[in-house]
């Protein structure tokens, strides 16, 4: 365990060295934040009635945009993946560790230094804007440590799918490829695009039997209190399932893919 927790110590320190980026990044979760809300303004005041209120649609954009860098799947170690296709990635494999579980608490780093940069300054910005744009606090005490303990469900989660990515790159040694292909249909599936209380009720049933929404959907309606009760403890144990599932999965894909792999340059 002992590399494991000095790779995520390392990652997560190089991370916080970027403070000049993360405010650039502020800037630009601030404004596609304004963009969605200004986009959905127009829809909710078409007058129909919405199941999903104004100020819970407020919080999750809000959300999305303060933890942007755990949830969505399009951001990668970019040189993990170029490790891959140019065969720097023999190295690693002669190093006495797990690689998974090696990658794993890398990524974790990574996401979490990213995150911890800019998520308080735009939580902190967006409980100060007007009351039409103001992010609520969480439905209840309750509703916020299950968010907080779901949140945290959610990096596990995420960085189990991402594991995915760096294994389909072994296959088509194409980095791109794979990140595009996953991060798209992912950005949609998991309500980054549109968000799940919005889509039609067939399609919101579907996306229960799949892994996505349970990386960003549940803990921000987990906050905003649209969802609670039982079904909120049934959702969060199908989040925890689909994470361990997932980590089992993606151990054994890896070591069959590794039995395989060609190494680029010989």
């Amino acid at each position: 365990m002992r590399a494991y927790i000095s790779i995520f110590r390392m990652r997560l320190i190089a991370g916080m060295q970027y403070r000049a980026a993360a405010w650039a990044g502020v800037a630009t979760q601030f404004f596609w934040g304004f963009m969605y809300i200004m986009i959905y303004e127009a829809f909710y005041r078409t007058g129909a009635e919405r199941e999903f209120q104004w100020h819970q649609l407020i919080s999750y954009i809000w959300l999305q945009q303060a933890f942007l860098s755990i949830i969505v799947l399009w951001f990668q170690d970019n040189d993990l993946q170029n490790s891959i296709a140019n065969g720097h990635v023999a190295y690693e494999l002669c190093r006495p560790y797990d690689l998974y579980s090696f990658w794993y608490a890398r990524l974790m780093g990574l996401r979490l230094s990213r995150a911890a940069l800019r998520c308080l300054p735009i939580l902190l910005i967006a409980a100060l804007l007007p009351a039409q744009y103001r992010m609520s606090p969480p439905a209840g005490f309750a509703a916020g440590g299950l968010f907080v303990f779901s949140l945290v469900w959610s990096l596990l989660l995420v960085i189990a799918i991402s594991m995915f990515i760096y294994i389909l790159t072994f296959i088509t040694l194409s980095p791109a490829s794979a990140r595009l292909i996953v991060g798209v249909a992912a950005d949609f599936l998991q309500g980054a695009i549109i968000p799940v209380p919005l889509m039609p009720h067939g399609l919101q049933t579907a996306l229960n039997f799949l892994p996505f929404r349970y990386v960003s959907d549940l803990p921000f309606r987990l906050y905003s209190g649209s969802i609670t009760g039982h079904d909120a403890l049934l959702q969060v144990a199908m989040q925890i399932i689909w994470a361990v599932g997932l980590f089992i999965l993606g151990h054994i894909a890896m070591d069959r893919v590794l039995r395989r792999a060609v190494i680029q340059g010989g």
